[in-house]
């Protein structure tokens, strides 16, 4: 699946971030604010999925 902002609405956008968010806490501590707040700018449509990876990991290899 194409998970662009082009290719998306908000909504689906928002469901594939629940999901992911849920799978990662299953065996890990609840995400930073920081992290969430990337997060959010993918679901509201700033920054493709591919960017906020980018970033999110950059954050944890300090």
């Amino acid at each position: 699946m194409d998970y662009s902002i082009k290719n998306t609405t908000r909504e689906e956008r928002l469901k594939i971030v629940k999901k992911a968010l849920g799978i990662s806490i299953t065996e890990a501590k609840m995400p930073t604010d920081e992290t969430l707040k990337i997060v959010k700018e993918y679901v509201d449509g700033k920054k493709e999925l591919q960017e906020v990876q980018r970033e999110i990991i950059e954050r944890y290899k300090k």
